[in-house]
């Protein structure tokens, strides 16, 4: 009886130790499942802080909250569209009639045409739904009807103080996109071919003179204007200190050229990107006349024609700034 009772126990207690392994095996503790519950919550709240953070961006027509990494991005000025490209950020939509050469990727069917840049098609727009719409001068008219599709804002140069609107704006886009590292490093890049450049430029003592072609009439350009870079931050004297400032430039004849006799004259040809090779007369042709080949410039092979999709489309972009400081190497060397 005895041995029975002993046998009797002996089962029960495996039957209980067993019992107790396969309770610890089946069902975790409540730390183990309430470890993970608790990590998620912080790291979905850091992702929601990310995409609600907003940046107060002041410019020439206001001030406007844009959240940083904006989606479907929509451009209204090349000289930022080249910017953008450069610090490896996607938009959405451009104008695409305009394009110039360096941007022509742009034309790809997977970008919106967003009209022109005088004209934007706002049911395209309206749809695209954007959490930004950058503009400039051409576009600035637009502005109202603009921000009413997606937060807007004015991102022109101030030709009068050129570095530091350039780089404001370049900084500014930096923010933006998370580029700031990017964009300080162009900078610095950039501000170094300058340097190098103006010490050659008033090295070399030389008067310089920049003029617009358009259809067989010229306009004149000096400091503080629209191609006031050449004198302002490049370094070259102007034959005439006192050329009107004007957004096209102070007409003037081909006997003003031949007086002010420039050392270097250089040329923007509108017509080539306006009108395309399919133009009646060329620039070259309108220019190289004998008054022209009387100065110094003409004499000394110092006759410089501008890439106008740097000079005149663009002008004031991560693209631009560097081949226009090339071209302007080129032409004193």
């Amino acid at each position: 009886m005895k041995k029975k009772f002993l046998m009797i126990l002996l089962t029960a207690m495996i039957a209980i130790f067993a019992a107790a392994c396969g309770s610890n095996t089946a069902a975790p503790t409540q730390a183990e499942t309430e470890a993970p519950k608790a990590e998620a919550p912080k790291a979905d709240a850091a992702q929601g802080s990310a995409a609600q953070e907003e940046l107060t961006i002041k410019h020439q027509l206001g001030e406007t909250k844009v959240k940083t990494n904006p989606k479907n991005v929509v451009v209204f000025d090349y000289s930022v569209l080249e910017t953008l490209d450069k610090l490896g950020v996607e938009v959405a939509a451009v104008p695409q009639e305009s394009l110039p050469p360096h941007l022509s990727k742009y034309k790809d069917a997977k970008y919106t045409n967003a009209g022109t840049l005088f004209e934007p098609d706002f049911e395209k727009l309206s749809a695209l739904k954007p959490e930004l719409i950058i503009i400039s001068g051409r576009a600035a008219e637009k502005y109202e009807e603009l921000s009413k599709l997606g937060p807007t804002i004015h991102m022109g140069v101030d030709t009068k103080k050129f570095m530091e609107s350039f780089t404001e704006n370049v900084t500014t886009l930096g923010k933006i996109f998370g580029k700031q590292a990017e964009a300080e490093k162009e900078l610095a890049a950039i501000n170094d071919s300058i340097a190098k450049l103006k010490e050659q430029v008033t090295a070399s003592g030389k008067k310089a003179l920049i003029i617009l072609q358009n259809g067989g009439k010229v306009s004149a350009y000096g400091p503080g204007s629209r191609f006031g870079i050449l004198h302002d931050v490049f370094g070259f004297a102007p034959v005439d200190p006192t050329i009107q400032v004007s957004t096209h430039g102070q007409s003037i004849s081909f006997e003003f050229v031949a007086e002010k006799n420039p050392d270097v004259l250089f040329v923007v040809d509108r017509d080539t990107v306006v009108k395309g090779n399919g133009a009646q007369t060329s620039g070259k042709d309108v220019i190289e006349n004998d008054l022209v080949k009387g100065t110094n410039a003409y004499k000394n092979g110092k006759l410089i024609y501008l890439n106008p999709s740097f000079w005149y489309i663009s002008g004031s972009g991560l693209i631009s700034v560097p081949e226009m400081i090339k071209e302007v190497e080129a032409a004193i060397k």
